[in-house]
């Protein structure tokens, strides 16, 4: 059976749960921004009708209030978009268990043997389509092909709430003729180095020689080939299987690229609370940290690191996966990190948990009353009323976007 894969794209995500909120927003020029106040003041997210002035996702609020002096802008509420995010998600999985989240917005689904009970793959969008407007008030552009990487294009071709099928009989002759960067893992740079070599469209990337690819691009020569010529059939990592070993983890794609150890230390540190705070509400501690990096270009490694001492604090979880990057990901120039993902495993019982000596249990006490205080206001006025102040006003950082695995006991 041929496999159907969708990419449902939330449409203009942040600014259309505002209009949601505020219907009267949805004919007014709105973007989400950062702090004006602090050098992060810049655009999260926009509106069609400011899409229209050319405003443009990460242009600073002054260049945007330069075309467009009326621009509303709005915070964002991170909360109220995870709950969107949530609420959608939701949807997706009524139709099919393998849904894998790319970003708060975004979502891949495997509806190969989803046809047998509602209808083809175009179908299918089209009824998610109708649901997701009927029951959030959002819309989505739905990608449907054989593949993720097409689908992913077909979702980005046609916005907003469409559908655009990419089949096996009609790929070369709807999408060849696009330029090569218009595929997700082809940037800038990638694209005017494949432009010195001739090559502009997908069509000529499908037909490039693999050879010469390998001695510019190394190992992603060849699968940039071989995603130009529809022959990637790389799987949809659903819930379920993102880890085989018992653990606890938390990852998130960045609003933009990280670009800087700084940046992901941060990351780490941000997803390191998350994963701590359901460890400690589970009466759990783990040994072993794993980190994981995508980068933009897709390509995905993941390492570990075990302690003697089970831990369930953030600050000696983030320690640990930042000794991790530092050994497999440092000493880099520039980064361009799409992705990160922490997890916790090798987990214990807390009240099973020893420690060596003295000094690692006095710093413990100390760890384990200040979590506790924590834990107590963020069980009643939720997670994110604290926040380290490291953390607070990064606009790389979806606070709302939370692709958790649940805690195997």
């Amino acid at each position: 059976m041929e496999r159907v894969i969708l990419h449902c794209d939330l449409n203009n995500f942040y600014a259309s749960v505002e209009c949601v909120q505020n219907p009267v927003l949805w004919t007014k020029p709105v973007a989400v921004t950062g702090n004006p106040r602090t050098r992060h003041g810049i655009i999260l997210a926009k509106n069609e009708v400011a899409k229209k002035y050319g405003i443009k996702t990460a242009q600073t609020i002054w260049e945007a209030k330069k075309l467009c002096p009326n621009l509303i802008c709005l915070p964002p509420q991170f909360e109220i978009y995870q709950e969107y995010s949530r609420k959608v998600r939701e949807i997706y999985q009524r139709f099919t268990d393998q849904v894998e989240s790319f970003g708060p917005d975004e979502c891949w689904l495997d509806v190969t043997h989803s046809q047998n009970l509602f209808g083809t793959g175009e179908q299918i969008a089209n009824k998610l389509r109708a649901l997701v407007k009927q029951e959030t008030g959002l819309s989505i552009s739905v990608g449907v092909s054989f593949n993720k990487y097409f689908a992913k294009l077909g979702s980005d071709l046609k916005k907003p709430d469409a559908t655009t099928v990419i089949s096996r009989e009609n790929f070369r002759e709807k999408i060849w003729h696009l330029p090569a960067d218009t595929l997700i893992f082809i940037g800038k740079r990638t694209y005017l180095k494949l432009n010195k070599l001739n090559i502009f469209t997908i069509g000529e990337l499908a037909r490039a020689d693999e050879r010469i690819l390998s001695q510019h691009f190394g190992i992603l020569g060849p699968q940039y080939k071989k995603v130009a010529s529809g022959e990637d059939m790389t799987e949809i990592l659903h819930q379920n299987s993102l880890d085989e070993t018992k653990s606890v983890g938390n990852g998130m794609t960045a609003i933009r690229d990280l670009k800087n150890r700084e940046e992901v230390e941060i990351m780490v540190l941000t997803l390191a609370e998350k994963v701590t705070f359901r460890m400690r509400q589970a009466g759990l501690m783990g040994k072993t940290a794993s980190l994981s990096i995508r980068n933009s270009d897709l390509s995905h490694n993941s390492h570990s690191l075990t302690t003697q001492n089970p831990i369930d604090n953030a600050s000696d979880f983030s320690k640990m996966c930042m000794q991790i990057f530092d050994k497999h990901w440092g000493g880099q120039d520039n980064y361009s990190i799409r992705s990160v993902r922490v997890s916790m495993s090798n987990l214990v019982r807390a009240d099973k948990a020893q420690q060596i000596n003295l000094f690692e249990f006095e710093k413990s006490e100390k760890l384990r009353k200040l979590n506790e205080s924590l834990d107590k206001i963020r069980d009643k006025y939720g997670y994110y009323a604290v926040r380290r102040a490291k953390t607070i006003e990064r606009d790389f950082i979806n606070y709302y976007e939370a692709d958790e695995e649940d805690t195997e006991e």
